[in-house]
């Protein structure tokens, strides 16, 4: 680029800021020259034909509607996806409610989390001794020093469920046999709350809830666990004063 032409460009730029500055300081411009509003063209955005500053700006306003609508659109469907995990939480709260021990509790949450949230591979791994739960397909007991639960210990000391891949050790140790039809897991630790141990006591692992699913996205990193955790402590409290042992 030449001297001059840089000097021609520096002085359109100049004059386009000028423009720019006066009809921000004069909003009365066009109403004072309304005939211009109709002569003016600019280039059409989706094409290169000219269209008129006001089929312009009905064309902005548009798209900015259209955005608008999306969003809300959006924001609606989010809402409703809320208040059917909300329904879903409320009943089985009121499922665990019903529980007259701590096997009927574990019987409901395996039934709520089939029947209501579709999790047809789930896992709860307790840790200790329960001897008035049978270990079963859906619930099983680890001794507390089990070599397995070593890759969960981040898990626990986090206290918030962590959705996406998984280990394969991790996904064989709590799917076993299963663990190859498993896309994608949500991790829910169970922790016994500092309350319930007594004034003296520390929260301590009580175990954790997997659910599986052969669908690698249903499951990701950047879901929602709010309800997850919700879901936690309701568990922990239908265990009771925890393992015997």
């Amino acid at each position: 680029m030449t001297t001059r032409e840089a000097r021609g460009l520096a002085t359109k730029e100049n004059e386009e800021d000028a423009i720019a500055t006066y009809l921000q300081h004069n909003p009365d411009f066009f109403e004072r020259h309304q005939g211009l509003l109709t002569r003016l063209r600019v280039p059409h955005a989706r094409g290169g034909s000219t269209i008129s500053l006001v089929e312009r700006q009905i064309e902005v306003l548009r798209e900015r509607h259209t955005a608008l609508e999306g969003k809300l659109a959006e924001l609606v469907s989010v809402a409703r996806a809320n208040d059917a995990i909300a329904d879903k939480l409320h009943r089985f709260t009121r499922r665990l409610l019903r529980a007259g021990s701590r096997a009927e509790a574990v019987g409901r949450i395996e039934a709520s989390l089939r029947e209501d949230f579709d999790a047809f591979h789930g896992v709860l791994v307790l840790i200790g001794q329960y001897p008035d739960l049978t270990p079963q397909r859906f619930v099983r007991t680890v001794a507390r020093d089990d070599a397995g639960l070593k890759s969960f210990e981040t898990l626990f000391a986090s206290s918030k469920p962590r959705c996406g891949q998984v280990r394969d050790s991790q996904r064989e140790f709590l799917f076993g046999q299963d663990s190859n039809d498993i896309g994608s897991v949500a991790l829910v630790p169970l922790v016994q709350s500092a309350e319930s141990t007594g004034p003296s006591g520390t929260a301590r692992p009580l175990g954790v809830l997997a659910l599986g699913s052969a669908d690698r996205d249903r499951f990701h990193p950047g879901m929602s666990t709010e309800f997850l955790a919700r879901m936690a402590d309701l568990i922990a409290d239908s265990l009771g004063a925890g393992p015997d042992a």
